[in-house]
């Protein structure tokens, strides 16, 4: 499926995302390896820019031990 461009522009008008960063992210979600350390950093990197929010060292490293050690969970009925 192929979204047109007038889709990423409300995308972009609502986020201020650009389409060139969503496809890269996609890219990178799509093709990277989730049990490699510097992917995950990347991707952690992206998406804190994307959405403006800050994630610190130790989150970072929580976030990318969790995703390594296979404890996220499957589903939301699981996170809770």
């Amino acid at each position: 499926m192929e979204f047109k461009d007038s889709f990423f522009e409300k995308v972009e008008k609502k986020t201020k995302v650009d389409k060139e960063t969503i496809l890269s992210l996609a890219q990178k979600l799509q093709n990277g390896n989730m049990k490699d350390e510097n992917t995950l950093r990347e991707i952690i990197a992206t998406l804190s820019k994307m959405t403006g929010k800050s994630v610190s060292k130790e989150r970072e490293d929580k976030i990318v031990q969790t995703i390594m050690d296979d404890k996220v969970p499957n589903g939301v009925d699981q996170m809770f």
